[in-house]
């Protein structure tokens, strides 16, 4: 499968890399699309139109706003369209694509890792072949999640988001360490080698989060002062504001 990449930003190019193929790149800037294309293997398109000649499948991975111009450009060379674009919906990309398959989808950056997560709008538009070797697509980097359009928005505000989120917590932590007196790269290699423990101890239960941290918890103990401290500090309300922020946002 040829894939074509409009698009070679941030989330292109963790795409690039995470489907590990050559992909045939364009991007408004040359030179971005040039640097993506040397650091996968790939190459980079003249045009639009040119790509969407080249490629099985062209991934939109340009601004939501560009959506009419660059099927304007693609018009009649486009076989296959996966849409990446934040709130353009199902309807509007089958009327800028007409008579082409088109699936939607929302992926993170950690694709460019294989530990992505790719919420995929469960419509195969009559041809489940089609959507199949879509999914497979995007397993090769990611756990994919079939779901309602109407809950799209709700995937971006957790999953979307949640590499700059688990960031901040590790920020946080890392900061808080080096306050207390430990070296900045000693308290890095804590809260890394921690958080991925935590997550491998998580999955190991099921993602049993009560299960898990009452493993770890003992009446009275550092850990329940530590856990009653984040509580009173509001963490799960502000996890709550950042969603609604999100999703006001119009994820």
């Amino acid at each position: 499968m040829k894939i074509g990449l409009i698009g070679s930003g941030n989330m292109g190019g963790a795409l690039a890399r995470g489907f590990g193929a050559p992909v045939v790149c364009s991007d408004v800037d040359a030179g971005r699309a040039r640097a993506l294309a040397d650091a996968v293997g790939g190459s980079v398109a003249a045009d639009n139109a040119e790509l969407a000649a080249a490629a099985d499948v062209v991934v939109l991975a340009h601004k939501p706003g560009q959506l009419a111009e660059v099927a304007a450009q693609t018009a009649g060379g486009a076989r296959t369209v996966i849409s990446i674009l934040n709130g353009v919906s199902l309807a509007a990309l089958r009327e800028a694509y007409p008579g082409v398959p088109v699936y939607r989808t929302m992926p993170n950056v950690a694709v460019a890792v294989w530990q992505g997560v790719v919420g995929l709008v469960d419509d195969d538009g009559g041809d489940p072949e089609r959507f199949a070797a879509v999914r497979e697509l995007f397993e090769r980097c990611a756990e994919v999640v079939l779901l309602p359009e109407g809950q799209l928005g709700i995937l971006t505000a957790i999953s979307g988001v949640g590499p700059a989120y688990t960031a901040l917590v590790a920020e946080a932590q890392i900061d808080a360490a080096v306050r207390a007196g430990l070296p900045a790269p000693v308290a890095q290699r804590l809260v890394g080698a921690s958080l991925a423990g935590s997550v491998a101890l998580l999955r190991a239960n099921g993602m049993d989060t009560l299960a898990t941290r009452r493993s770890v918890t003992s009446p009275g103990g550092v850990t329940a002062r530590g856990l009653a401290a984040l509580e009173a500090g509001g963490l799960r309300a502000a996890f709550d504001d950042a969603l609604d922020a999100v999703l006001e946002g119009g994820a």
